[in-house]
């Protein structure tokens, strides 16, 4: 199975896959928690969408409470995103990123070694993958922030001139 086809559900509860929900875009992969320190990369998160979008850029949001900083429902998390942040990018339903009951697209994920070599297991809320849509993946750890220039600079690298 590709990572295109890998399903997911969404924050409301729609059934798609990975690839419906990136559709040809470059993505940013972050497992997200609303009650981690970690989460004002929110609006780092929310303004790179704003900025990239229109040249085929997404963030794409994994709640989870792996570290049991998440919300209770997705419809607490939804809320508190949107209200909060002001979040626009797509979101998945929780998921577990880590262990035997991992979302296949961690699974998968979690092989790409990030810039110091250390692959496998999530280490915290917010570790970042940026796929594109050939598949090609790039790891950050979740202290790096979002609108961290080595992530600009992949973001930019990746995408289509203006």
């Amino acid at each position: 199975m590709t990572l295109e086809e890998i399903p997911v559900t969404t924050i409301h509860g729609e059934s798609t896959t990975f690839g419906e929900l990136a559709d040809g875009r470059l993505a940013l992969v972050v497992n997200v928690a609303s009650r981690c320190g970690l989460a004002p990369q929110y609006e780092q998160l929310e303004a790179l969408q704003k900025a990239y979008a229109d040249r085929g850029f997404t963030v794409i949001g994994f709640p989870s409470n792996q570290f049991l900083q998440e919300l209770s429902t997705e419809e607490a998390v939804a809320e508190y995103c949107s209200t909060t942040w002001g979040v626009t990018f797509p979101m998945a339903e929780k998921v577990r990123v880590n262990g035997r009951n991992a979302h296949p697209l961690y699974q998968e994920l979690t092989g790409t070694p990030d810039v110091d070599g250390k692959k496998g297991r999530i280490t915290w809320n917010f570790e970042k993958f940026l796929v594109s849509p050939s598949g090609e993946v790039k790891r950050f750890s979740p202290q790096t922030k979002p609108d961290a220039p080595e992530v600009v600079e992949a973001i930019e690298a990746w995408l289509p001139g203006e």
